[in-house]
């Protein structure tokens, strides 16, 4: 039986906007609005959308980074949403993080080894300097790197070693879950791959779960073990990854398949444009949020906002079309997208 890590229940932020003379709140913009998932332990979860649809804000509301509009995150078992900052502290250990960046997420005045043993200190993982030095070697050694490496600056090491090193100053503090925030996308394609074939290892390993936020595509279906689509702040489909990719159920998904390169030099596919832009999180429409932009949208779709179903496989989406009879559902009499028909 899975062991549930993580658990996020209608998860919302609102961020407010302050405006006139006394700097009162004129409206709200609604980054995440609504948000449900789960996480099971050495499970990865991909969170996928296009920019600004409220992807990395998820990820550091579950960091409690900043405080909740609403909503739920238990984490092992244990509710943390409305924890005060003293009683969260020792449960930070739980779950870490990997930024986009791993130049800025680096202290340029502190050396990898005192990196590395910040956290180890912080909460208490080892007894002597001699158990924090073991401890340190072992991470360079799980992520790969020399252990002379240590006594190094962040500015001497490349940008796939500095996310090495990020890596491994997460693991520093043994957590049972690590949230990855665009945490390849910075990376030339080569290194890209080796750091995404080093986390695979290191779940594999050590039994982790993890929340892999990223609008590539290509990495998500090569590395996840199951998919969340967001847009506008909500998510619109969830899936395990064969059944997203070989048979989307969502719009919005079907376009952003159709935007993925085809590794078959001359393979036909047709490519979805999506008419118009994403409209603004502080108004956003009535009724289903991507029905200005889809091609298939109806007057309910302009009224109605669908909720988020299980077709009785654990393939949820949140569409009407599905209310349609089989043969008259667009999305259910299409070829699989050429690029994952063998995936």
């Amino acid at each position: 039986m899975s062991q549930r890590v993580l658990e996020v229940t209608d998860l919302k932020k609102h961020f407010p906007i302050r405006g006139g003379l006394f700097g009162s709140t004129i409206g709200y913009v609604y980054a995440v609005d609504g948000v449900s998932f789960h996480i099971d332990k050495g499970e990865t979860l991909s969170l996928v959308g296009e920019s600004g649809c409220g992807k990395s804000t998820v990820g550091k509301a579950v960091l409690r980074l900043f405080p909740l509009t609403s909503g739920q995150v238990v984490l092992n078992g244990q509710r943390i949403d409305d924890m005060s900052a003293g009683a969260l502290r020792p449960l930070r250990r739980q779950i870490q993080v990997v930024f986009q960046d791993p130049f800025s997420s680096l202290n340029p005045r502190m050396k990898v080894r005192d990196i590395l043993a910040e956290p180890i200190r912080n909460f208490g993982l080892a007894r002597s300097e001699a158990e924090v030095d073991e401890k340190v070697g072992s991470l360079m050694d799980k992520v790969r790197l020399p252990r002379d490496a240590v006594n190094r600056w962040p500015h001497e090491f490349s940008g796939g070693q500095r996310q090495r090193i990020c890596i491994a100053r997460a693991l520093a503090a043994e957590p049972d879950v690590i949230v990855c925030d665009e945490a390849v996308s910075a990376l030339d394609v080569s290194v890209k791959a080796q750091i995404v074939n080093l986390l695979q290892d290191l779940q594999s390993e050590l039994g982790l779960a993890m929340l892999f936020i990223s609008h590539d595509l290509a990495i998500v279906e090569h590395m996840t073990h199951r998919v969340a689509v967001m847009y506008l702040g909500q998510i619109v489909e969830v899936a395990e990854r064969r059944a997203l990719f070989g048979a989307p159920r969502h719009p919005y998904t079907e376009a952003l398949l159709s935007a993925v390169p085809i590794p078959e030099p001359g393979a036909a596919r047709e490519r979805i444009v999506l008419q118009g832009d994403v409209p603004s999180p502080i108004k956003p429409p009535p009724g289903c949020r991507f029905h200005t932009r889809c091609p298939y949208s109806m007057e309910r779709c302009r009224k109605e906002a669908p909720r988020l179903r299980d077709d009785g496989t654990g393939h949820l989406a949140a569409c009407h079309l599905h209310d349609l009879p089989a043969a008259e559902n667009p999305l259910l009499n299409k070829a699989p997208p050429t690029a994952f028909r063998a995936a």
